[in-house]
């Protein structure tokens, strides 16, 4: 029988697995002969390197396609291989490092319009325009130095200055899980970008988890300003889990930003503290900086939008379902009675982050931001 950790994360994770792209045979092959969680990262990365031979091969042999979509499964199973796995850090790097390696290769192969993009922390102040208290944002900096923002950009065949969809990872995820993710807004005519904010994937190497998620988005679109191919008025952000309170405590001192969309994100993440699963925890530990527990419970009370909420005055989408196991989904009913301009959409057969109902949540949510974004441009 595997340990108390490993059927957790099956427990909690296959459906984000499968509808991010991990093949189901393989989700049930490498759990499958895993026992304890120290043996979980191996087994995933075994998994990847498979895939990234078999993209080696393919393209050897001319099939760029092939190789492509094979180096996409690559990354993501190095992704999932170190996603909430704290126990030896070198070889979270090693294995954080094939994922963005791998995914860069299929993007060489399946998208020429998708590029990295970066940026430093700092960004020129933004006049607020909502009245009421302000809350400046301090500098995203660490030891004085400016901290660097990544993103990935892709933008969509045939349209010449596409509306953008700025799309946020949570607590354990990164820009590598997000590929398919990514096409669902691509077809629908918008350029996307998966952003890595403070204590997430590559800008996590050098921060920790913080409040002001604006920081980031400010600086990433400073540092946009003056491109041709993606229109800067018509800006949207979608954030999923944590990365839902994200989107909208941007939204709330970002005005660029025109439309947001929260998917199973929390309202006061340190509520859902005593719920959370162990892995949660301890990766939460881990990117936040904190020393221990009990630190790592301040730091996540932190993360809230009591305050917050009723200064999004832009088109809010609330997804969530209402089986999560990991943030109450009374947590969505409170946010999106406190924003002024929320519509919620609570699926009763969802879980978290609906994983594992994506053919409803994602062409809602796109569909919703295609129109809020072509709204804004006579607003």
């Amino acid at each position: 029988m595997p340990d108390s950790r490993v059927q957790a994360a099956i427990n909690n994770w296959a459906p984000r697995f499968t509808s991010q792209g991990v093949d189901y045979n393989d989700f049930v092959r490498t759990t499958g002969k895993i026992e304890r969680w120290e043996e979980w990262l191996d087994a995933w990365r075994e998994t990847g390197d498979m895939h990234a031979q078999l993209a080696a091969t393919a393209e050897a042999e001319g099939n760029r396609l092939t190789a492509g979509e094979a180096y996409v499964r690559a990354a993501l199973c190095y992704h999932f291989a170190k996603f909430v796995w704290m126990l030896d850090m070198n070889k979270y790097r090693s294995a954080a490092d094939r994922a963005v390696s791998s995914l860069y290769q299929a993007h060489r192969l399946l998208d020429e319009t998708a590029e990295r993009v970066e940026s430093a922390g700092e960004s020129p102040p933004t006049p607020l325009d909502k009245g009421g208290e302000e809350f400046p944002p301090a500098p995203l900096t660490k030891g004085g130095e400016e901290v660097r923002v990544v993103g990935n950009l892709r933008r969509p065949p045939g349209v010449e200055r596409a509306p953008l969809v700025l799309l946020l990872p949570g607590l354990d995820s990164t820009k590598e899980e997000f590929f398919h993710w990514e096409k669902v807004f691509l077809a629908r005519g918008m350029a996307t970008l998966s952003l890595e904010g403070p204590g997430q994937g590559e800008t996590g190497y050098t921060s920790h988890i913080r409040p002001d998620y604006e920081v980031a988005v400010q600086a990433m679109l400073a540092a946009l300003e003056g491109r041709r191919d993606i229109d800067l008025d018509r800006v949207g952000i979608v954030g999923v889990s944590l990365g839902g309170y994200y989107a909208l405590r941007a939204a709330a001192f970002e005005p660029r930003l025109r439309a947001a969309a929260a998917i199973g994100g929390p309202y006061d993440f340190g509520e859902c503290w005593p719920g959370l699963p162990s892995i949660t925890r301890e990766t939460f530990i881990h990117h936040s900086g904190a020393k221990n527990e009990d630190e790592a419970q301040e730091k996540a009370s932190q993360l809230n939008l009591r305050e917050v909420a009723p200064r999004v005055e832009q088109p809010m989408l609330v997804v969530f379902g209402k089986l999560d196991r990991l943030i109450p989904w009374q947590q969505a009913d409170r946010l999106a009675a406190e924003a002024p301009n929320a519509r919620l959409v609570m699926y009763e057969d969802g879980n978290h982050v609906c994983n594992n109902i994506p053919y409803k949540y994602r062409p809602l949510v796109a569909d919703w931001m295609s129109r809020a974004l072509k709204k804004a441009v006579h607003a």
